[in-house]
């Protein structure tokens, strides 16, 4: 449950790198391209995506585009690291995206300052060796940027099956 609390949270973070980048500016517009319409390089960048591409609606496609579109500027291990979130992403369920996405909305409602908190303790608990990471997870329950969330803001879990609960971030 802790692993995928992370995955939740590199998600949303992944989406605020994007987000608040210029580059990544995207129109949305009604219609988005098929997987078959893509060129070889957005392709070769959005592999991970290709068994549902076609599923996903045109303002999700656009997005994904956007992301392929500043891959090409990213260095390599920037690269590496956002084909990693997206492999990530695909493997979580429809709910888990859900709330990812909730808790990026809570995320950017924050003061830039406390955002800025947010993404440090985030880092930090990557650079962290996998053994201590999953004691932390285990002891608290949540990692340190979800933790950096005021009470409001912050989903506490469901006590019977530990899982963030369905309603309000």
């Amino acid at each position: 449950m802790a692993q995928a609390l992370r995955a939740l949270i590199a998600a949303a973070l992944l989406a605020i790198a994007f987000a608040s980048s210029p580059a990544v500016a995207v129109a949305v517009g009604p219609r988005a391209p098929s997987w078959a319409e893509l060129s070889s390089s957005e392709k070769q960048v959005l592999a991970p995506l290709a068994a549902e591409w076609d599923s996903l609606d045109a303002a999700r496609r656009q997005k994904w585009m956007g992301i392929a579109k500043r891959y090409p500027t990213l260095a390599p291990p920037e690269q590496e690291r956002v084909q990693q979130q997206m492999g990530a992403w695909v493997r979580l369920t429809p709910d888990q995206r859900r709330q990812a996405r909730e808790q990026y909305k809570s995320i950017k409602q924050l003061p830039p300052e406390k955002r800025q908190q947010v993404q440090e303790k985030w880092q930090e608990y990557q650079q962290l060796p996998p053994e201590k990471r999953k004691e932390l997870s285990s002891r608290s329950g949540a990692p340190p940027a979800a933790q950096q969330l005021s009470p409001e803001k912050r989903r506490e879990p469901d006590s019977r099956s530990g899982a963030p609960p369905a309603g309000k971030p």
